[in-house]
């Protein structure tokens, strides 16, 4: 195997990049990935706000090493089960695409073999792993990751795809992603990615969400004309907006932390953001109001990903997640028949969630006229992909046999991992 070497040169220092070769990997690499700067009080070796480490490195990722640009991409067949459709098709284009997208190729030394250790086992848990999460330092995911691998090294990802995809190309050890809040419900993106990587989920960790309300020093509440943030956090504090008198405009982003950053650099004094009080402390802004998630008791549960999967245990509370589709023609009564396996067995599930088959969004079906003078047609049924969590762990002989009977009614099965359960006081 071999991978390619790079340098990206910026006015702070340079940054030695590795990207995976084609024959590494079936995949594409990363399109967009992370960026370096200056320490971050909260993690050794973490990064702070500035981005332009950062979209050099991006670039550089961006291009493909001369040797593996000049070959076009193997295309698979869409059909299938949906479990087959693995491979990181990145803001809904194929790598090959994404590669020759008109980007500004960075030059790349030959490639390098890799070494030993390069592929040595990661270091053992919470011990100096290099951990991926979604957005810049301030954000809720990195108080997460902080949480879930205390004194790791943090690297802060622009997409989810992107910690999903530093996790499989070695870049990272870890990633710790939300995938749902008790406000704002699931972050659906996060369930499909789960589908389409070859990752396995390791933990999880509950982290309470404080929101505040932040402006540029000076700037008063009666002066805003817009508020911008995540979209999840937007929904999170909808109503205490609207008691707030805050009838405004209110724009999506990429993070809460990176909302806040924008705010600073672009010296908006009609603009909000709501971000944490540390994104307050580290972009320099002043907190106009505290605390402004609707419920006190907001919470959000993150997973923790990595490339292998931790050994099921019976002698702690344990968690297993799982995705599959139906067979043909069950459609969405198979439920009822999933739900009676974990029934009869005394499995709790904590979580049932739907998303739409994307192998194959609906399903057609011819039906008669009754006896009535009904008039035949096709019918037409939408296909799901169901992911559900249940306490228990796959070491324990009423899981495994659960499992089994679900298979009976299932194209496609997969378990996304079973891990212990986040049993911290919040």
């Amino acid at each position: 195997m071999a991978a390619v070497m790079a340098t990206a040169t910026t006015g702070h220092k340079s940054i030695p990049l590795t990207v995976p070769s084609a024959k590494q990997t079936r995949w594409s690499p990363i399109r967009r990935c992370v960026y370096r700067r200056e320490a971050s009080p909260l993690f050794h070796g973490a990064v702070g706000s500035n981005r332009a480490d950062w979209q050099s490195a991006c670039a550089i990722l961006s291009s493909k090493a001369a040797t593996v640009s000049q070959q076009p991409p193997q295309h698979h067949d869409a059909g299938g089960d949906a479990g087959h459709h693995l491979g990181p098709v990145v803001n809904d284009h194929d790598s090959y695409s994404a590669a020759t997208a008109g980007l500004d190729v960075v030059p790349v030394q030959l490639p390098q073999p890799l070494t030993i250790a390069d592929l040595s086992p990661a270091p053992k848990h919470g011990f100096q792993l290099r951990v991926a999460y979604q957005g810049v330092p301030g954000a809720y995911s990195e108080a997460a990751a902080a949480k879930a691998y205390p004194n790791c090294e943090a690297i802060p990802c622009d997409q989810f795809e992107v910690a999903f995809q530093a996790v499989e190309f070695w870049v990272a050890d870890r990633a710790v992603l939300p995938v749902e809040n008790s406000l704002g419900g699931s972050i659906h993106r996060n369930y499909d990615l789960l589908l389409r990587h070859r990752v396995h989920i390791v933990g999880e960790v509950q982290l309470p969400v404080h929101l505040c309300l932040l402006a540029l020093p000076g700037v008063l509440k009666e002066e805003l004309t817009r508020v911008m943030s995540h979209p999840q956090a937007l929904s999170e504090c909808e109503h205490t907006l609207t008691a707030l008198g805050l009838n405004v405009a209110r724009d999506a982003f990429d993070d809460t932390a990176g909302a806040a950053e924008y705010v600073v650099a672009n010296g908006l004094q009609d603009t909000a953001a709501i971000a944490s009080a540390r994104a307050a402390e580290l972009y320099g802004l002043e907190v106009l109001a505290d605390g402004i998630q609707d419920d006190q008791g907001n919470m959000t549960r993150f997973v923790m990903l990595a490339r292998e999967p931790v050994v099921p245990r019976a002698d702690r509370p344990f968690k297993t997640s799982i995705v599959f589709v139906a067979r043909h023609r069950e459609g969405t009564s198979v439920l009822s028949k999933v739900l009676l396996a974990f029934a009869i067995r005394d499995i709790v599930l904590t979580k049932i969630e739907s998303r739409p088959n994307r192998q194959r969004p609906i399903r057609m079906e011819d039906e008669a006229g009754g006896g009535g003078g009904g008039v035949a047609g096709t019918a037409k049924h939408f296909e799901y992909v169901f992911y559900v969590d249940f306490q228990a762990s796959l070491a324990e002989p009423r899981a495994q046999n659960a499992l089994a009977e679900v298979k009976e009614f299932t194209s496609f099965l997969r378990v996304l991992g079973s891990y212990p359960m986040d049993m911290t006081p919040t």
